[in-house]
């Protein structure tokens, strides 16, 4: 049997973290946590301002993020973080070694409208501008998969396990 990976289901706001990934944790059968769980509050106020964060303010975020994604080493689990710095995936990383990323991608149009279409989430529309700004895709060098997010959350979490299925076993780490 394979030893589950820890996935950092990672992306641009709209494209899906929240909804792919208790989708993707629940086909792997791991626990999912919710990365905008992990914010500061100070970090939500200001994103519901309209204000992007600064790498500053996200380093916390990160390494609590990291923190539990250490804690899965070698049971497995799925969580969410937009993750759109490769120095923001060094520093989840470097908590947690093993960690896997799926990169959810689509097309801006897409994600747009579905940002348009959700209801309760503190992410403005207006900052997608600078989501993609800030986006460095993963690198030949990064553990992860880049996943389409066109089509159904099933058919976008079927690409996922079958891309993830391809990467190889994580080494064990030890909490």
């Amino acid at each position: 049997m394979r030893t589950p990976h820890v996935v950092v289901v990672m992306g641009v706001a709209g494209t899906g973290k929240t909804t792919i990934g208790p989708l993707l944790a629940a086909r792997l059968g791991v626990p999912y946590a919710e990365g905008d769980d992990f914010h500061p509050q100070a970090n939500i106020v200001k994103m519901s301002a309209g204000h992007p964060l600064t790498d500053e303010d996200r380093w916390p975020w990160l390494d609590a993020i990291g923190s539990w994604a250490h804690g899965r080493a070698g049971l497995g689990g799925v969580v969410s973080s937009s993750a759109l710095k490769r120095s923001y995936r060094d520093r989840l990383r470097a908590a947690a070694p093993g960690v896997v990323f799926v990169h959810l991608t689509g097309d801006r149009a897409l994600i747009e409208d579905r940002m348009a279409h959700r209801h309760g989430h503190f992410m403005p529309t207006a900052l997608l501008d600078s989501q993609f700004a800030t986006l460095q895709p993963l690198e030949a060098d990064e553990a992860g998969v880049a996943v389409d997010v066109s089509g159904s959350p099933e058919q976008i979490t079927e690409r996922a396990t079958t891309a993830l299925e391809q990467v190889p076993e994580p080494t064990a780490q030890h909490p």
